[in-house]
């Protein structure tokens, strides 16, 4: 559990790190964008996982260099999760791609930056409300 809070401070930490994410609220509303997941207070293991795998798709389909490693970064969190998930037995279901990022690729065509923005943004508000939720023993 240390170590995925750990990763997950970091992850915030490389975001922090680039700089146009700052001129865009998480809360701001951008058409088309409705995808990319918003803050989910109660989370669950498998909600993060979820969640986590969204983003992960999200950032693949971005050609920036600075998603690299936090995709990277991503999936490892992801395989943290999971051996928590399987310390407390919990099955985490097997993430199957969204529906709904079949169009990432128009949106991504029509607006690149703003998706990046948008995407490390929240990102970053699910992050840290994943750490909170650490703090407080999810459930599966």
């Amino acid at each position: 559990q240390d170590d995925t809070k750990t990763l997950i401070k970091t992850i915030v930490t490389r975001i922090n790190d680039i700089s146009h994410t700052q001129s865009v609220s998480s809360k701001q509303r951008v058409t088309g964008l409705d995808f990319i997941p918003g803050l989910h207070p109660l989370l669950s293991l498998s909600k993060m996982d979820q969640t986590l795998a969204i983003y992960q798709q999200i950032l693949a389909s971005l050609p920036s260099r600075n998603v690299i490693q936090i995709s990277n970064d991503l999936e490892n969190l992801q395989d943290l999760l999971h051996l928590l998930a399987a310390s407390k037995s919990c099955p985490l279901p097997q993430v199957r791609a969204l529906e709904s990022l079949e169009s990432l690729g128009v949106v991504l065509e029509a607006s690149l930056y703003s998706t990046e923005v948008v995407a490390l943004s929240r990102l970053q508000g699910s992050l840290q409300d994943m750490l909170q939720q650490l703090d407080l023993s999810p459930g599966c």
